[in-house]
């Protein structure tokens, strides 16, 4: 009996670390979600802006190697003009990982905004993140649904 006792508080011992161990990692993450959001919605007022060249040029070297500056503006213009002004924009979701489809293994904070336009009025905005190589966070990626 005495055993059991002995065994189980060692099992509940495991069980509080590891979620001590979870809260930890979390809240290490914190800081990095937190400064991702910010590089994200000051990059996000550059786009909403109009500022397009200078959107490129703040954007993560992954995202400037993938696309050409011309090509960023033209399809700017022609997937950004069409949605109208922004009315608001709020964080709906924030997750941070090292690992994305299709991207080499780095620090990334996917973001997800509920955002509405005056002519879309409810959109899904999806703004991607990464802690760039001069150690700043910077966007490598948006999509709007």
């Amino acid at each position: 009996m005495n055993n059991r006792l002995t065994m189980g508080f060692f099992s509940l011992l495991l069980v509080c670390s590891g979620f001590l161990l979870m809260a930890g990692t979390v809240a290490a993450q914190s800081p990095k979600m937190g400064k991702a959001a910010v590089a994200a919605e000051k990059w996000l007022a550059l786009v909403d802006g109009g500022n397009y060249a200078e959107s490129w040029t703040e954007a993560a070297g992954y995202f400037k190697n993938a696309v050409t500056q011309a090509k960023w503006e033209q399809s700017l213009t022609a997937v950004r003009k069409p949605l109208g002004k922004l009315i608001s924009r709020k964080i709906n979701n924030r997750t941070y990982t090292t690992s994305l489809p299709g991207a080499p293994d780095g620090e990334y904070v996917v973001i997800q905004f509920e955002t509405s336009f005056a002519n879309k009025k409810s959109a899904l905005e999806t703004v991607t993140s990464m802690l760039d190589k001069d150690g700043k966070w910077r966007v490598a990626g948006d999509f709007i649904k």
